[in-house]
């Protein structure tokens, strides 16, 4: 069978068991709805959780980053996992212990103050959607791809399916769709590894397989850190960015996790703070099995690729590559009209390639954007987990787990960062300060009707991202630790800081980081181009200045704390309990 029928059975499938775990894990309560009420077990709160981690930008983009960067990329590896643990050990049982539903709700009672809680309902939503465009945008690459389908309507798509599982079962419902699309993603990532592997090196295990031999004696990394500098780029296993960005850019991972309210809450979901801590390190071995395997794939796709186009014929360049060119993900222009494809380094097209009506004399499909470097191939770094089985010539149903496993990593994550948005405005907004008296069933429906307006204007944001998809999530970890992080934990860790010093660290933040990702990562449409690289401040890149910025919200929390009047005697009381075992009541399952 065709790869297009292969997805259609595979994608079919996954999206009947999703549709049949949201009806049969309606949503009846709004406990229900926030944090699927409160009964989810360990084991599968750990491998929700995992799911709802590891979204389109681990599953798609992030091997594809690493690929093109080398060992510059490990800086995703250690800033995500690293910021796991950190949410994990440090964070997690504190606020389970707290009790609430939200990480706005923790803010607003923790400072005793409606005006921090509508700030960190605005840092919510402004963290969460930057976020889920990275993950609509992934839903799309795939559609476009598999399906044969605009990239657009790959989004709708994606939207459509998010929003009957999201609106239907809330939390609950999430939360069991995520256990399926955990064992869907993580199958899906790990069996064309395992192949690719034993095809290249003779080791089936990938960890194992990119430290090996390949034909010839040669190790494989060697191999490809020839490869590299014989067509002009720097080798793969050195890295490029300075010591400080690199640690900028993991300070802002790690933080940015810690602060992510899609995370935060689903330990809210366990029944005791012990089982909090169960899930959270089930989540961190699910979790390990993909991140330890990424950069072997990466090795192996970009190898792969090297040796399919350097120096080929265009006109004997294998299926794959046509196929992907059709998405407008691929581009080659023939620069020097010898019909062979040069792939060196430089820019092949300006910014992401835009084809003319017509065809060349080889076939391939004409860009009206070249350069005037001589590279002549463009790669979307996020298409190489998807096409590495077709690169490998694997056989047509695991290229269509591969899109089935992205879907499913995107969309569990895009699930997630919707019920975020919709909790934030449904709980905390108007539950909480807008109109108090509310109903259950009218904080119910206010929560569903957010989730449908977030969606929408979540399709919006996959249909015109600024950037890559895992760049566009590092923002958005940029976002999380410019503002949540600081309030959080010294929400927990210290009982002197007080409304006054939590709402101008977040307000200066958050403010902060905005101006530096407009400035010199997206521009403002029409008005304000980015700036380059050389004008970064301290040489911090864009992904990296959520540590700046974090730095700035902690001085000057500390420090308006320190010049206002202390918290109420009860509010410091709280975080004295809940940093204590005994004494913390229901809420600590004591």
């Amino acid at each position: 069978m065709s790869v297009q029928v292969w997805t259609w059975i595979l994608v079919g499938i996954t999206f009947a068991l999703y549709f049949g775990i949201a009806i049969w894990a309606r949503a009846g309560s709004t406990k229900e709805f926030y944090v699927a009420g409160g009964g989810v077990s360990p084991l599968a709160n750990g491998m929700a959780t995992a799911a709802d981690w590891m979204s389109a930008a681990s599953f798609i983009s992030m091997a594809g980053l690493i690929s093109f960067m080398g060992y510059d990329g490990s800086v995703f590896l250690m800033g995500w996992t690293g910021g796991y643990v950190l949410l994990a050990l440090l964070l997690a049982p504190y606020l389970r212990k707290f009790g609430k539903f939200t990480v706005p709700d923790f803010i607003g009672d923790r400072y005793y103050s409606n005006t921090a809680r509508t700030v960190a309902v605005v840092c919510a939503l402004l963290v969460s959607f930057t976020y889920v465009a990275g993950q609509m945008r992934g839903v799309g690459i795939v559609f476009s791809q598999f399906l044969q389908v605009d990239i657009n309507i790959g989004v709708v798509i994606g939207m459509s399916v998010v929003l009957v599982f999201a609106f239907l079962g809330g939390m609950k419902g999430i939360t069991y769709t995520q256990v399926a699309q955990y064992c869907v993603l993580i199958f899906a990532f790990m069996v064309p590894a395992f192949f690719i592997s034993m095809q290249m090196t003779g080791n089936p295990i990938p960890q194992l397989g990119m430290g090996g031999k390949v034909e010839g004696g040669a190790y494989l990394l060697d191999k490809l850190d020839a490869l590299h500098t014989e067509l002009g780029f720097s080798e793969y296993t050195s890295g490029t960015k300075s010591t400080w960005d690199v640690f900028a850019i993991t300070m802002a991972l790690m933080a940015g996790t810690a602060g992510l309210p899609h995370v935060i809450v689903r330990f809210f979901t366990v029944p005791k703070v012990k089982d909090a801590r169960k899930s959270a390190g089930l989540a961190l071995l699910f979790i390990a099995i993909l991140y330890t395997t990424a950069p072997a794939v990466a090795v192996f796709a970009r190898t792969n690729l090297i040796e399919t186009v350097k120096d080929a014929e265009y006109s004997g360049i294998p299926e794959w590559f046509k196929n992907w060119e059709n998405t407008g993900l691929i581009a080659w222009a023939d620069k020097n009209n010898d019909g062979k494809i040069q792939y060196v380094k430089g820019d092949a097209v300006q910014g992401k390639p835009v084809y003319t009506e017509e065809r060349g004399v080889n076939g391939e499909r004409i860009v009206s954007n070249p350069t005037a470097d001589a590279n002549e191939l463009y790669v979307d770094r996020d298409i190489m987990v998807l096409a590495n089985p077709e690169i490998a010539n694997l056989p047509n149903w695991v290229v269509a787990l591969v899109a089935a496993g992205g879907l499913a990593a995107a969309l569990s994550t895009a699930a997630g960062l919707l019920l975020v948005i919709s909790t934030s405005i449904s709980h905390d907004l108007i539950k909480k300060q807008l109109k108090p008296d509310i109903s259950e069933k009218g904080e119910l429906l206010a929560a569903r009707i957010a989730i449908f307006v977030a969606i929408i204007i979540a399709g919006l944001f996959g249909i015109y991202p600024p950037g890559f998809v895992a760049a566009v999530v590092a923002l958005a970890f940029g976002l999380g630790a410019a503002s949540f992080f600081p309030a959080i934990l010294l929400g927990i860790f210290d009982k002197r800081m007080n409304k006054e010093g939590a709402i101008a660290g977040m307000v200066v933040g958050i403010s902060l980081m905005l101006f530096y990702m407009i400035r010199y990562k997206t521009g403002l449409i029409g008005v304000m181009e980015p700036l380059p690289a050389e004008n970064w401040w301290f040489g911090t890149s864009p992904e990296g200045f959520g540590t700046i910025a974090m730095g700035v919200n902690l001085v000057v929390s500390l420090v308006v704390s320190r010049l206002t009047p202390a918290p109420p005697v009860n509010v410091q009381e709280i975080v004295e309990s809940i940093r204590i075992p005994s004494g913390a009541g229901e809420a600590s399952g004591h």
